[in-house]
């Protein structure tokens, strides 16, 4: 079996979150291999974005974290507080523990600053939500990454994305380092998820 540990801040973004846990949890049910998904976060009640409140499994300090095979990290939003947790450095420990071990890191969003604070993404290629102005663009380049202009991008075991649309395209890709492309396509499929064509991939978040 694999587990995947999935970390959560206060103002979490619900549609990153379930992307995450709908497809594990399809292919726990349907692919061939088990999987496990674990949510934890630093309190016991987390309010996220959109004022839906959600109780973790764990406390990320009741756990065993080296016992996981990956690490999922949904992003949020600034006005509810996503980055008071998120910044902490009890998110960014756990992820360099993951970085350390050569484990995988699948990142949404702006979750991508966090593995930059987190000092791991230095001459990695990554992306994370970029709008006019480029104020997470900057702080990504800050922290020594270069920035790619792409929904997802993939540099070794680090995943990172650039908004919540494409919060199921890095839970896919997970899966698919998790277990193998033939297992997260048969997912796909089972869930009636389209591939993105090339246009998907090819446009710029700011024309």
């Amino acid at each position: 079996m694999k587990s995947v540990l999935m970390l959560l801040a206060n103002g979490v973004e619900p549609l990153e979150m379930a992307a995450f846990t709908d497809v594990l949890g399809w292919a726990d049910l349907l692919g061939d291999d088990s999987l496990e998904l674990v949510h934890a976060g630093l309190r016991r009640r987390i309010i996220t974005t959109f004022g839906i409140t959600i109780s973790p499994n764990y406390l990320l300090r009741d756990l065993d974290t080296s016992a996981f095979d990956a690490l999922a990290l949904p992003g949020g939003f600034e006005p509810a507080g996503f980055y008071e947790e998120a910044l902490s450095e009890q998110f960014l420990s756990t992820i360099r523990d993951f970085v350390d071990a050569g484990k995988i890191v699948a990142s949404v969003c702006v979750a991508s600053v966090c593995l930059g604070a987190a000092g791991v993404l230095r001459g990695k290629n990554a992306t994370t939500y970029h709008q006019e102005g480029g104020k997470r663009k900057n702080q990504l380049l800050e922290t020594g990454a270069r920035f790619v202009d792409r929904p997802v991008v993939v540099d070794g075991q680090i995943i990172t994305s650039s908004g919540p649309g494409t919060a199921t395209e890095v839970a896919f890709q997970l899966l698919e380092q998790l277990t193998s492309a033939e297992n997260a396509a048969f997912i796909r499929q089972k869930m009636r998820f389209a591939s993105p064509g090339p246009e998907w991939y090819d446009a710029p978040q700011v024309p």
